[in-house]
């Protein structure tokens, strides 16, 4: 996909995937095939919780 040297050798993500820590990747990946939010940008404690809607991030960062 991208060629980036955005890695992340402890990425929060609890889904296990060829994109797993290589964030450039991953945001791709979501913004093209899933519609969520990649599970590396919420808490571990939201991310836990498997809900990566748009919704669920903006509750996570304070937002709603």
């Amino acid at each position: 996909m991208n060629k980036c040297a955005n890695v992340k050798k402890e990425c929060p993500c609890t889904y296990d995937c060829v994109n797993h820590g290589k964030c450039c990747d991953c945001v791709a990946h979501h913004r093209d095939h899933e519609g969520g939010v990649p599970g590396c940008f919420f808490s571990k404690e939201a991310e836990a919780t498997y809900d990566r809607s748009v919704e669920a991030l903006a509750r996570d960062r304070g937002i709603l």
